[in-house]
């Protein structure tokens, strides 16, 4: 009967196809949509669209049907961005969500690392152990096999005391590395009385392997007068051979396969300035290639110190030649250009060496220039040194790179603090 058919909607158009309808149609003629599948609008007419929905149309305009969801959806291509889920609110322009729940006042510890396990087998005596983990080795690059955490340098802060003669370096506050080494010992002359050697040396920056260069330096300087000073070679033709000897050293760096194969042709080779001094009971003798210096401190302040070496540098060079004062000198941007160095590609080796004879006693204070930046003048050098640094070496070393450092560490700091006269008893080779 006419009562069981269902109801039609009344429409114009083919909700499908927008074709032309005529009362009464159930299919559309054009296209064979059912046109009973379209649903009854609802009897109010809402202004808000709630859930992302829309308001429905105005009387008589024609209703889309629901999209039918896909039998096999397909995963998101990598990248495309995607739509929120459903009735999530987010905004229909931005897309940004404002659902996200608050932040926690405090967020749970981190789980602990799984790669360092309570049970790694302890090594095996002697083995450098990491200062992390406290387990695993050290390879030969500096970095644990068990957590990989970097191990502070050896080099990076160093002290020795052996009686008469002290000496401090430090990394400083802005390099990567210490660059600088030093070396020291005690010899006995052949009338038995001591002499005392403290030997600084400054990598060059610029060049390959500066801390191998400084190390290697300081090491053959020391052991040459070491082993010359007994023999009864002079102090002052002592210190020569031994700028000699590390000169050759550092020479031989370059013909390493370890520098060859970093080595490039921008770069030069290894190369480092040495400054030294040799104290005996009655002399001091200093020598020196590149910018390091030695000073000397009386015990009696009332007299002056003085600055024992000069500088192959730039500035020295301006000043020697009446081109620049001292003070314009050292203000220009060149003023530590260094004109002479050990290293391969040295123009000339040309060591300095001078000897004195002082008639009071006092201390030599053995410095790279990572210290005498910041005391540049004898005067302000004097000013720093303690007034008990004869007694106290290593104390006394230890305030000058803290003053170095309090002015900012911008370099490698290095100093050796010598008593003079030597003393007489206690020599011997260390």
């Amino acid at each position: 009967m006419m009562s069981q058919m269902p109801q039609q909607t009344a429409l114009s158009r083919c909700p499908s196809c927008e074709e032309p309808l005529e009362s009464g149609d159930r299919f559309c003629g054009a296209c064979g949509y059912d046109l009973s599948a379209v649903p009854a609008p609802p009897g109010d007419h809402p202004t808000i669209a709630m859930n992302g929905s829309m308001p429905p149309p105005p009387d008589g305009a024609p209703v889309m049907p629901p999209a039918a969801p896909p039998q096999h959806p397909q995963p998101p291509l990598a990248g495309t961005p995607q739509p929120p889920f459903a009735g999530s609110p987010v905004s229909p322009i931005s897309g940004v969500r404002f659902d996200r729940p608050p932040e926690p006042d405090e967020y749970p510890l981190q789980a602990p690392d799984p790669r360092v396990a309570p049970d790694v087998p302890t090594p095996p005596d002697g083995t450098k152990v990491c200062v992390a983990c406290r387990a695993g080795r050290v390879d030969s690059d500096g970095y644990c096999e068990n957590c990989g955490h970097a191990q502070p340098r050896e080099r990076d802060h160093m002290e020795q005391d052996i009686g008469p003669v002290a000496a401090v370096s430090d990394r400083g506050l802005r390099h990567h590395r210490n660059e600088d080494a030093f070396g020291l010992g005690c010899a006995a002359l052949p009338d038995g009385s001591a002499a005392v050697v403290a030997i600084v040396c400054d990598g060059v920056s610029s060049a390959t392997r500066p801390d191998d260069a400084s190390l290697a330096a300081s090491r053959a300087a020391s052991e040459a007068l070491l082993a010359s000073l007994p023999h009864g070679t002079h102090p002052q033709q002592a210190m020569h051979e031994a700028i000699v000897a590390a000169s050759h050293a550092v020479n031989a760096l370059a013909d390493e396969p370890a520098t060859a194969r970093e080595h490039a042709p921008h770069q030069n080779a290894p190369a480092c300035t040495l400054v030294g001094a040799v104290v005996t009971s009655g002399l001091l003798v200093v020598g020196w290639v590149g910018d390091s210096r030695v000073y000397w401190v009386p015990v009696d302040r009332s007299t002056p110190p003085a600055r024992l070496t000069e500088d192959d540098s730039w500035a020295a060079q301006m000043v020697a030649a009446g081109l620049m004062n001292e003070a314009e000198a050292y203000a220009d941007e060149r003023a530590h250009a260094i004109t002479g160095w050990l290293g391969a590609d040295a123009y000339e080796l040309e060591p300095h060496t001078a000897s004195f004879k002082p008639d009071r006693p006092g201390v030599v204070v053995v410095c790279t220039d990572g210290l005498w930046n910041y005391a540049e003048a004898a005067e302000d050098m004097a000013e720093v040194v303690p007034l008990d640094a004869a007694a106290r070496p290593l104390h006394s070393a230890r305030v000058l790179v803290g003053h170095a450092l309090d002015g900012g560490g911008h370099d490698n700091v290095t100093v050796a603090v010598v008593p003079f006269p030597a003393p007489s008893q206690g020599a011997g080779s260390a």
